[in-house]
């Protein structure tokens, strides 16, 4: 009876009954389902590997075989079969690995997992670098899954708009299959041949392949678990970080297997814990069974398990069979688990690649790779779907379908589209017309209303509407228009502009920009000072920062990627510069002894500037040489590069065009780097040199700025100064440089630290600085905290101008998890 339901079972589920087919389930010795064993064929590396009920399927031609199951943790099974033309169960029982201990050496008291450690350590190397040159298929299978989740967050009802009321649901499910090509130390590149999301017709799934080495000192899992990495426990150092206990030994096929536990020596260090397999002799791995946890400085992720299981490919050379990835994270009213599984087969090892065949693109996908047929899936997927991912297949495709209806598209905007007095007041609001796949968007009030001296209480409203020219979703021709109206209530200017663009581009992704209206400028047009910020410090403290001016003002830029690492724009603008001086002087504390200053640069001039028009062109190039890429069909774009990004502009002011009253030369050249350290952290720097060629008529805005910070609140880090005055040191001089690092140690030194370490949070330190010339320079050091609750950052700064005592005080930002360092 339960081989016959298992049978209708695979029938309803797609696979029916072929020549040369085996089938069954991989069960304990409780009759449990044994998720993601896997099934071998003896003297071969071809195989398969169970789904997470123990289902398995795979097709041979009609013969003699021996086939072996194995799971890591339990006794392989072996079982001899004689397959015709039918299709033929067969189903496996594992049993719990039984370990011998055996006649052990103890020396000195020393348990003897350590000898064993000892000699993978000293074999490491070598299997690091023999395969130096392989190629294989990947097939992956990726899912996640709610356990819970509230009803709202950030006061936003929380709506998977698939019907579907219970907590417990699959939110992403996605199978790849690929061509992973590997030529060490450094080159990848995966060829994805079928993919198919739940739900997404014209999506593209996730192809993971890489196979993360303990052979490796550092393992790099994910770009944001851990940016110091992991530390192997057959590393170099392995014996600082791990202790280990024998727990016995298992034979299979004449090789003794060592089952060893690993146990972080420290809490808080980036270690696994759990069991590693070594053979004998060989002292190669067999099988890990390890996971981290918080203790492990994970982020986002509370526990992350990794089982692998390694193969013989030949007597000398062993490959990895399986990879599985069991992720759970709870995380502000989330819980949510899940499982990637990578199953590699069709190893070729040292294959004579084409001297072009790496280049630069890195993962490709293959054109209709993502319009495979059902019956393709149910023949070439290895890993059997469970009922319930059929299920979901059949659901999310069905609701798929019925989104594109054009009543389900209204009454879809019409639910998404109700204002609330959170979006009204705080967030904001976009409203989407899916038909037209079209959105419009305004900012929150919040964020409208603002106070300066020279406008009083201003309102500045915008809001954008956008549309995808393109059919597709993955398609890259879409128009975004910008207004925005402002209006001052104690000057009573009224000013409007509009932004508009136009993206496209066939591989690479170009832009065509233009603008004009009337606005409010900040001398330095980059906008250091915010203006909720400078509502706060002319309010509180009476110190109006922020100088503006106005102008009637146009502009175009044009810019588009030349080449793989290689962008360029040109642009051109228009101001008719007009000076604006204070109206009000009002304040909450209205203090004696402290007034407002002119709405003008004191430091540079004593009178506001003189109306006059400024014509400015500027052409820029960037390169970022050994940029890696993603390639879609119809689309490229970069995932960044291990190498410096390089930058240079040149400016021309244009006299007599239009009026235009200045005239001025000038040149930046930029290099920009992050260096990743391992478990020493991320090293940032930003240098920078640049000057003017001629100078013959240049106004305040055209300076030389250098972005400094006032206020409480940091500035940008890597393009700030957080206790330099704002215009202090603007000039019009033909050299100046500055230079900008900072080192994330991301838990390395605050690990040790008792208590402390258990936050999680991070040192910090770094410095800034610009040199023009002997009387115009400045230095700034500084040591912080971030990742504090996962979002802030607080630093201590000393600064040291010219001809000055020091000065110090503390700067509060955003910078960690979600913010990737940078100041906000």
């Amino acid at each position: 009876m339960r081989q016959t339901l298992l049978f209708i079972f695979l029938s309803l589920s797609g696979f029916n009954s072929f020549a040369g087919k085996i089938y069954g389930t991989i069960t304990d010795e409780k009759g449990q389902a044994l998720p993601y064993a896997s099934i071998l064929v003896k003297g071969t590396t071809r195989g398969t590997t169970a789904n997470s009920e123990g289902k398995y399927i795979l097709d041979l031609d009609p013969g003699s075989y021996t086939i072996i199951c194995q799971h890591v943790g339990y006794a392989r099974e072996e079982k001899s079969i004689a397959l015709s033309q039918e299709a033929t169960v067969v189903n496996f029982q594992l049993h719990v690995q039984e370990l011998t201990l055996g006649e052990v050496i103890v020396k000195k008291g020393e348990d003897p997992a350590y000898e064993i450690i000892r000699q993978a350590i000293r074999k490491r190397t070598y299997y690091q670098r023999q395969l130096s040159n392989f190629q294989c298929e990947v097939y992956t299978k990726g899912q996640l899954k709610l356990r819970d989740f509230p009803k709202k967050f950030m006061g936003q009802k929380v709506d998977f708009e698939d019907a579907d009321t219970s907590k417990k649901k699959t939110i992403y499910l996605s199978e790849t299959i690929a061509t992973y090509s590997v030529q060490k130390p450094d080159k990848r590149k995966v060829e994805v041949l079928s993919t198919k999301v739940s739900g997404q017709s014209d999506g593209y799934g996730l192809s993971a392949p890489e196979i993360y080495s303990f052979y490796d000192d550092n393992l790099k899992i994910g770009s944001n678990l851990n940016p110091r990495g992991f530390i192997s426990p057959i590393s170099t150092h392995a014996l600082n970080y791990y202790r280990y206990k024998f727990e016995g030994s298992f034979f299979e096929d004449g090789k003794e297997i060592n089952h060893i536990k690993v146990i972080p020596k420290r809490k808080y260090e980036p270690l696994f814990s759990g069991y590693i397999d070594i053979v004998t002799d060989d002292w190669r791995i067999h099988s890990v069974q390890l996971q981290l946890t918080k203790e492990s400085q994970m982020e986002l992720v509370d526990t992350l398990k990794l089982d692998q299981l390694y193969v013989p490919y030949d007597k000398d050379v062993w490959v990895i069979k399986s990879q599985v990835i069991y992720p759970a994270i709870k995380f502000l009213g989330f819980d949510a688990y899940g499982s990637f599984v990578n199953v590699y087969s069709k190893f070729l090892i040292e294959p004579k690649f084409d001297k072009n065949f790496f280049g630069r693109t890195v993962l490709k996908y293959e054109d209709s790779s993502n319009k495979k047929t059902e019956t393709y899936w149910e023949k070439v997927r290895p890993v059997p779907l469970r009922q319930d991912e059929s299920a979901d297949y059949k659901k999310k495709d069905s609701l798929e379908q019925l989104r594109k209806d054009p009543k389900y598209l209204d009454s879809l905007d019409k639910r998404r589209n109700k204002i609330t007095v959170m979006k009204f007041l705080v967030t904001g609001a976009t409203f989407t017309r899916q038909k037209a796949r079209s959105s419009y968007s305004f900012t929150s009030l919040l964020n409208s209303v603002n106070f300066n001296t020279v406008e009083g209480l201003v309102v500045n409203l915008s809001g954008s509407y956008s549309k995808r020219l393109d059919t597709t979703s993955m398609g890259h021709k879409s128009i975004t228009i910008t207004p925005a109206i402002r209006y001052g209530f104690s000057n009573h200017h009224f000013n409007a502009s509009l932004f508009t663009s136009y993206n496209f581009g066939k591989k690479y992704l170009n832009a065509f920009n233009i603008t004009g209206g009337k606005k409010v400028f900040q001398f330095n047009n980059a906008g250091p000072i915010r203006p909720r910020d400078n509502t706060f410090a002319s309010l509180e403290w009476e110190r109006n920062y922020m100088k503006i001016y106005e102008a009637w003002f146009g502009g175009i830029r044009y810019s588009k990627t030349l080449d793989e690492g290689i962008n360029g724009f040109l642009s051109l603008q228009y101001q008719d510069r007009r000076p604006l001086d204070n109206t009000t002087d009002y304040s909450w504390r209205n203090r004696k002894n402290i007034s407002y200053t002119p709405n003008y640069p004191t430091e540079l001039t004593t009178t506001n500037l003189l109306r006059h028009q400024a014509v400015i062109a500027t052409v820029g190039i960037s390169w970022q040489p050994g940029n890696k890429y993603v390639e879609l069909p119809g689309r490229k774009f970069s995932i960044g590069s291990k190498y410096p990004r390089f930058s240079m502009n040149y400016t021309k002011g244009i006299k007599n065009i239009f009026g235009s009253d200045i005239k001025y030369d000038k040149w930046q050249f930029n290099i920009t780097d992050g260096i990743h350290m391992k478990l020493a952290g991320l090293f940032n720097y930003s240098i920078t040199v640049g000057g003017f060629l001629n100078r013959d008529s240049v106004d305040i805005p055209d300076y030389t700025h250098f972005n400094g910070n006032q206020l409480d609140r940091a500035a940008p880090y890597l393009n700030s100064f957080q206790l330099a005055p704002y215009y202090k040191y603007s000039n019009t001089k033909s050299f100046y440089a500055t230079f900008h690092a900072e080192h994330h140690f991301n838990g390395f030194l605050t690990n040790k630290i008792p208590l402390f370490r258990a936050l999680n949070w991070h040192l910090v330190g770094g410095t800034n600085a610009f040199y023009v010339n002997r009387k115009n320079n400045y230095a700034e050091a500084f040591v912080g905290i971030e990742n504090i609750f996962k979002l802030f950052r607080v630093d201590f700064i000393w600064g040291f101008e010219q001809g000055r005592r020091p000065i110090t005080g503390f700067r509060i930002g955003i910078s960690g998890l979600f913010n990737g360092g940078d100041g906000d």
